[in-house]
């Protein structure tokens, strides 16, 4: 397994660091992101997202949510900073000229920050969701509470904000395996339950209600499973540590107590998402 994710990843095997880049965010979208789909629907189902909705999506990555509540028929924006690749990706899902067609004529897809949305002619946002998980590099509630700010003068006054975390460590199978690999000064600081809220309250928002979604961790395989796991971006510091075949060599071990006997894996999760109020 390890040679092929090699050949088909490294950037020093032959391929540019733009391939490898395109190649970890078609993983994300095709292997991990669906993983997800159950948080997104209990989020969109509870604040019933709709044809009334503008949904601003911060950190949108690939764009699958936004997909989600298009189909719903929300009105949606997504923007992202911190990959072109993942943003290539939700500009074929989501624009119009992608698919000949004016169905998605709503959507926005922006590569920035919230202050690049900032047009007199655009309506305020009925709804801010930020789904990218709390708790899995260090640091990451400042930078979230520092994107959450920018994007309220955005939102119509009471809108919801969205924020999403972690669950307990024994009801999250993947955290055992980011501990494994990573160490344990790197892995996801799953369940720390006041984080959200604190995000909430630094940003100047008042948290309205909270919820937990099981997002259990599905793969064909061990090699789609590293794959996956590799696009999150919650490996970067032991890539930077070692290398890309000695981190898919430790994820491999580390996935076989997840492992059916029909090769597939399977790891239980528990996600945790807060809902808060713009002021």
């Amino acid at each position: 397994m390890t040679p092929t994710l090699v050949r088909q990843h490294l950037p020093h095997a032959g391929a540019t660091p733009r391939v490898y880049l395109r190649a970890r965010a078609r993983d994300w979208a095709e292997i991990q992101e669906r993983m997800l789909v159950p948080l997104y629907e209990a989020v969109h189902e509870r604040l019933e997202v709709g044809g009334g909705t503008r949904l601003l999506g911060l950190g949108c990555g690939s764009g699958l949510a936004l997909l989600l509540a298009a189909s719903r028929g929300a009105a949606v924006t997504g923007v992202d900073a911190d990959s072109p690749e993942r943003l290539a990706l939700a500009r074929e899902r989501l624009l119009p000229e992608a698919w000949g067609t004016h169905a998605r004529a709503d959507a926005r897809i922006v590569a920035g920050s919230p202050s690049d949305l900032v047009d007199a002619n655009t309506p305020a946002y009925t709804l801010v969701t930020a789904f990218e998980p709390l708790g899995g590099a260090a640091g990451d509630s400042e930078g979230l509470v520092e994107l959450v700010r920018e994007a309220a003068p955005l939102a119509e006054r009471g809108a919801p904000v969205v924020l999403v975390g972690w669950g307990p460590p024994e009801r999250c199978a993947t955290s055992a395996v980011l501990r494994e690999v990573a160490g344990p000064a790197d892995t996801v600081r799953a369940d720390r339950r006041d984080d959200l809220e604190e995000v909430a309250q630094r940003a100047g928002f008042r948290p309205d209600g909270s919820g937990r979604v099981a997002c259990p961790f599905g793969y064909a395989d061990v090699e789609s499973a590293v794959r996956g796991l590799l696009s999150t971006g919650l490996f970067d510091v032991a890539l930077g540590a070692t290398d890309l075949v000695q981190v898919g060599k430790e994820l491999t071990e580390a996935l076989q107590p997840h492992r059916r006997r029909d090769g597939t894996v399977w790891m239980p999760n528990v996600f945790r998402y807060l809902i808060a109020r713009t002021r």
